[in-house]
């Protein structure tokens, strides 16, 4: 039997070189200066490109998988409301952010970066048959986390909710080049046909591009962000991040009697670190930006190590 260090220590190979190419992508930035059009670029080859074909590919299978348990998604983002309904209470409490502030620490506390980062993971960590699971989440995650976060900006505004908003946050999710990919792949599943080799040799080679260009990506994005003012915020974000959303998102799969699978899945998701929307959201609100900049480092930083011994700890405790 492997020791507890030795079956840790393995988790963190896995991951390790997943977080090297994020390290390399993000040294090409800051030591050999290559320039922010290469970085925007590549973004555009892997979100626009890359990842949809290998995200297409994977979902046009979809009919033959297993079925994907719905109850996943009252897991993820049953927990995703608790924690965000525990971070406004402890933006208001604790650090006396007001209602809009206080919904970016909220949602930074619960989005997780889950296409650049948790999708390429959970591949390698829990093996292909977890991408329907994975799937699922990415489908729901935009609309639902940002709905969640654009009703409590709302109301911290105007005590009320604006559905010409919502919509267009719908609208624009649906436009998501990866959700459209999930749900054309998904729908072709069932068309009874199957992709012709010449069609799907290339969507193969894309896609086996789009796990090392993402991370690479990202590591080059990060590079742009400097650590700055509201450290204890941007800790604090970030224990909720690592620590406390995928607990909950745990507790709440096994009081469902969620598969073993699915739990891992919904877990290591939750356990992701901070994505770039919730930046993306404080520029555009001018609300704690600098902490939502600095959060983004240390969280992928920190989950570099908090992931692998989550993952560790499910394996004991579902192992029995």
């Amino acid at each position: 039997m492997p020791s507890l260090l030795d079956t840790l220590a393995q988790q963190v190979l896995l991951s390790l070189p997943l977080f090297s190419l994020i390290a390399v992508g993000w040294l090409l930035v800051r030591w050999r200066r290559w320039p922010d059009s290469v970085c925007e670029a590549l973004n555009r080859l892997v979100f626009k490109i890359a990842l949809p074909a290998m995200l297409f590919r994977l979902m046009s299978r979809f009919s033959e998988s297993p079925p994907v348990d719905a109850r996943l998604l009252l897991a993820f983002f049953g927990g995703c409301l608790i924690v965000f309904v525990i971070g406004r209470v402890i933006a208001a409490r604790v650090f006396k952010l007001d209602g809009i502030a206080g919904s970016v620490f909220a949602l930074g506390g619960i989005f997780s970066n889950n296409v650049m980062i948790g999708l390429p993971i959970a591949t390698v960590m829990l093996g292909e048959a977890a991408i329907p699971a994975v799937a699922l989440v990415l489908v729901f995650n935009g609309l639902i986390l940002w709905t969640l976060a654009t009703v409590s900006v709302e109301w911290a505004r105007h005590g009320a909710f604006n559905l010409k908003g919502f919509g267009k946050t719908a609208a624009g999710v649906l436009r998501n080049p990866l959700i459209v990919a999930i749900l054309a792949g998904t729908l072709f599943s069932f068309s009874g046909f199957s992709l012709p080799g010449i069609v799907d040799d290339p969507l193969t080679m894309l896609g086996q591009m789009a796990v090392p260009l993402a991370l690479l990506t990202l590591g080059m994005s990060l590079a742009a962000y400097k650590m700055k003012e509201g450290m204890r915020e941007s800790y604090a974000i970030c224990l909720l991040k690592l620590i406390i959303q995928p607990l909950v998102v745990w507790g709440l799969a096994w009081l469902l009697g969620l598969p073993p699978l699915e739990s891992k899945v919904v877990v290591l998701l939750a356990s992701m670190s901070m994505g770039i929307n919730v930046y993306l959201m404080s520029r555009q609100f001018n609300a704690l930006t600098g902490p939502t900049a600095s959060s983004m480092l240390l969280s992928t930083i920190f989950s570099a190590l908090t992931t692998p011994v989550l993952m560790l700890v499910m394996d004991m405790v579902l192992q029995g």
